[in-house]
Protein backbone atom coordinates (compact mmCIF):
# COMPACT_ATOMS: atom_id res chain seq x y z
CA UNK A 1 0.00 0.00 0.00
CA UNK A 2 1.17 3.40 -1.00
CA UNK A 3 0.32 6.63 0.50
CA UNK A 4 -0.46 9.59 -1.82
CA UNK A 5 -0.86 13.17 -1.57
CA UNK A 6 -3.60 15.15 -4.26
CA UNK A 7 -3.57 18.79 -4.50
CA UNK A 8 -6.59 20.31 -6.18
CA UNK A 9 -6.07 23.65 -7.44
CA UNK A 10 -8.43 26.11 -6.83
CA UNK A 11 -11.10 24.18 -4.34
CA UNK A 12 -12.86 26.90 -1.96
CA UNK A 13 -11.02 30.02 -3.59
CA UNK A 14 -12.38 33.41 -3.83
CA UNK A 15 -16.03 31.91 -3.22
CA UNK A 16 -15.50 29.69 -6.14
CA UNK A 17 -15.54 25.75 -6.85
CA UNK A 18 -16.47 25.11 -3.28
CA UNK A 19 -16.25 21.50 -1.93
CA UNK A 20 -17.01 20.74 1.72
CA UNK A 21 -13.88 18.64 2.70
CA UNK A 22 -15.90 16.06 3.92
CA UNK A 23 -17.45 15.50 0.78
CA UNK A 24 -14.04 16.00 -0.79
CA UNK A 25 -12.56 12.78 2.17
CA UNK A 26 -16.03 10.75 1.28
CA UNK A 27 -15.41 10.85 -2.69
CA UNK A 28 -11.98 9.47 -2.23
CA UNK A 29 -13.18 7.14 0.21
CA UNK A 30 -16.14 6.05 -2.58
CA UNK A 31 -12.86 5.27 -5.00
CA UNK A 32 -11.50 2.79 -2.92
CA UNK A 33 -8.20 5.18 -0.75
CA UNK A 34 -8.24 4.72 2.43
CA UNK A 35 -7.39 6.22 5.23
CA UNK A 36 -8.68 9.47 4.05
CA UNK A 37 -7.47 12.77 5.25
CA UNK A 38 -7.69 16.68 4.22
CA UNK A 39 -5.64 19.86 5.15
CA UNK A 40 -7.06 23.39 5.28
CA UNK A 41 -9.81 23.90 3.03
CA UNK A 42 -7.98 24.25 -0.64
CA UNK A 43 -8.11 20.75 -1.49
CA UNK A 44 -5.24 18.72 0.01
CA UNK A 45 -5.81 14.94 -0.11
CA UNK A 46 -3.60 12.55 2.16
CA UNK A 47 -4.72 9.08 1.68
CA UNK A 48 -3.48 5.38 0.93
CA UNK A 49 -3.97 3.10 -2.02
CA UNK A 50 -3.87 -0.31 -2.71
CA UNK A 51 -1.52 -1.85 -5.92
CA UNK A 52 0.53 0.32 -8.12
CA UNK A 53 -0.97 3.30 -9.62
CA UNK A 54 1.20 5.92 -10.24
CA UNK A 55 0.53 9.77 -9.37
CA UNK A 56 -0.86 10.74 -12.58
CA UNK A 57 -3.05 7.57 -12.67
CA UNK A 58 -4.59 8.99 -9.23
CA UNK A 59 -4.62 12.71 -10.44
CA UNK A 60 -6.51 11.63 -13.46
CA UNK A 61 -8.84 9.30 -11.80
CA UNK A 62 -9.59 12.30 -8.52
CA UNK A 63 -10.10 14.87 -11.49
CA UNK A 64 -12.15 12.60 -13.11
CA UNK A 65 -14.45 11.84 -9.82
CA UNK A 66 -14.78 15.76 -8.79
CA UNK A 67 -16.01 16.22 -12.44
CA UNK A 68 -18.62 13.97 -11.87
CA UNK A 69 -19.05 13.95 -8.48
CA UNK A 70 -19.32 17.93 -8.29
CA UNK A 71 -19.85 19.18 -11.50
CA UNK A 72 -16.12 21.03 -10.84
CA UNK A 73 -12.97 20.92 -13.52
CA UNK A 74 -10.33 21.16 -11.66
CA UNK A 75 -6.51 20.53 -12.21
CA UNK A 76 -5.08 17.61 -9.84
CA UNK A 77 -1.60 17.06 -9.30
CA UNK A 78 -0.39 14.04 -7.29
CA UNK A 79 2.43 12.94 -5.04
CA UNK A 80 3.32 9.64 -3.28
CA UNK A 81 3.83 10.19 0.59
CA UNK A 82 8.01 9.21 -0.12
CA UNK A 83 8.29 11.83 -3.42
CA UNK A 84 6.94 14.52 -1.29
CA UNK A 85 9.21 14.19 1.76
CA UNK A 86 12.35 14.46 -1.04
CA UNK A 87 10.82 17.87 -1.88
CA UNK A 88 11.12 18.86 1.13
CA UNK A 89 14.49 17.57 2.35
CA UNK A 90 15.83 18.60 -1.18
CA UNK A 91 14.99 21.89 -1.35
CA UNK A 92 17.42 23.81 -3.37
CA UNK A 93 16.83 26.92 -1.06
CA UNK A 94 18.35 25.19 1.82
CA UNK A 95 21.27 24.07 0.47
CA UNK A 96 22.05 27.98 -0.42
CA UNK A 97 22.01 29.08 2.58
CA UNK A 98 17.90 30.09 3.02
CA UNK A 99 15.87 28.48 6.25
CA UNK A 100 12.15 27.92 4.45
CA UNK A 101 11.40 26.21 7.92
CA UNK A 102 12.26 30.06 9.28
CA UNK A 103 10.20 32.06 7.23
CA UNK A 104 7.59 29.86 5.82
CA UNK A 105 5.54 32.34 3.84
CA UNK A 106 8.33 33.13 1.80
CA UNK A 107 8.92 29.59 0.39
CA UNK A 108 6.66 27.95 -1.68
CA UNK A 109 6.49 24.89 -4.09
CA UNK A 110 4.80 24.69 -7.31
CA UNK A 111 4.00 21.09 -8.51
CA UNK A 112 3.78 20.19 -12.23
CA UNK A 113 1.98 17.53 -13.68
CA UNK A 114 4.84 16.96 -15.78
CA UNK A 115 8.29 17.58 -16.11
CA UNK A 116 9.34 20.21 -18.33
CA UNK A 117 11.54 20.19 -21.40
CA UNK A 118 14.63 21.33 -20.25
CA UNK A 119 15.11 24.05 -23.25
CA UNK A 120 11.39 25.65 -21.25
CA UNK A 121 13.29 25.42 -17.94
CA UNK A 122 16.36 27.46 -19.35
CA UNK A 123 13.71 29.84 -20.90
CA UNK A 124 11.67 30.43 -18.01
CA UNK A 125 15.08 31.03 -15.75
CA UNK A 126 15.68 33.78 -18.42
CA UNK A 127 12.34 34.81 -18.49
CA UNK A 128 12.14 35.11 -14.52
CA UNK A 129 15.10 37.14 -14.04
CA UNK A 130 12.92 40.65 -14.30
CA UNK A 131 10.93 39.70 -11.04
CA UNK A 132 13.68 39.20 -8.46
CA UNK A 133 14.21 39.36 -5.71
CA UNK A 134 11.62 36.72 -6.66
CA UNK A 135 12.81 33.47 -7.34
CA UNK A 136 12.80 30.00 -8.53
CA UNK A 137 14.83 26.80 -9.17
CA UNK A 138 12.93 24.08 -10.94
CA UNK A 139 13.92 20.34 -9.67
CA UNK A 140 12.43 17.71 -11.98
CA UNK A 141 8.25 18.18 -12.05
CA UNK A 142 8.73 21.09 -8.82
CA UNK A 143 9.55 24.66 -9.16
CA UNK A 144 10.79 25.83 -5.68
CA UNK A 145 9.75 29.51 -5.28
CA UNK A 146 10.94 32.32 -2.82
CA UNK A 147 9.12 35.16 -2.67
CA UNK A 148 9.64 37.51 -0.23
CA UNK A 149 7.05 40.06 -0.78
CA UNK A 150 4.22 37.37 -0.74
CA UNK A 151 2.86 34.75 -3.36
CA UNK A 152 0.00 37.19 -4.03
CA UNK A 153 2.02 39.52 -4.98
CA UNK A 154 4.59 37.84 -7.52
CA UNK A 155 4.46 37.36 -11.29
CA UNK A 156 5.82 33.88 -10.81
CA UNK A 157 2.58 32.04 -10.49
CA UNK A 158 0.88 29.49 -11.55
CA UNK A 159 -0.43 31.00 -15.19
CA UNK A 160 3.49 31.79 -15.58
CA UNK A 161 4.76 28.97 -14.89
CA UNK A 162 1.73 26.57 -16.90
CA UNK A 163 2.52 28.94 -19.81
CA UNK A 164 6.34 29.11 -19.83
CA UNK A 165 6.75 25.17 -19.09
CA UNK A 166 3.63 23.64 -20.70
CA UNK A 167 2.34 22.00 -18.26
CA UNK A 168 -0.32 22.27 -15.51
CA UNK A 169 0.25 23.54 -11.71
CA UNK A 170 -0.55 23.86 -8.82
CA UNK A 171 1.42 25.56 -5.71
CA UNK A 172 1.51 24.95 -1.49
CA UNK A 173 3.59 27.27 0.50
CA UNK A 174 5.84 25.82 2.53
CA UNK A 175 3.81 25.40 5.64
CA UNK A 176 1.04 23.59 3.77
CA UNK A 177 4.08 21.21 1.83
CA UNK A 178 6.11 20.28 5.25
CA UNK A 179 2.56 19.50 6.95
CA UNK A 180 1.33 17.56 4.15
CA UNK A 181 4.70 15.40 4.08
CA UNK A 182 4.25 14.74 7.59
CA UNK A 183 1.16 13.70 7.34
CA UNK A 184 1.68 11.35 4.20
CA UNK A 185 4.77 9.90 6.53
CA UNK A 186 2.07 8.90 9.38
CA UNK A 187 3.28 11.53 11.56
CA UNK A 188 0.07 13.70 12.03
Amino acid sequence: MATYVAMLRGINVSGRNKVPMADLRALAGSLGYGGVRTYVQSGNLVFDARGRATPDAVASRLATAVLEGFGIEVPVVARTGDELARVVADSPFTAEGLRPDDEPRQFHVTFLAAVPDPAAVADLEVAARPFRPDELRVAGADVYLHIPGGYGETKLGNAFLERKLGTTATTRNWKTVTTLATMAAGRA
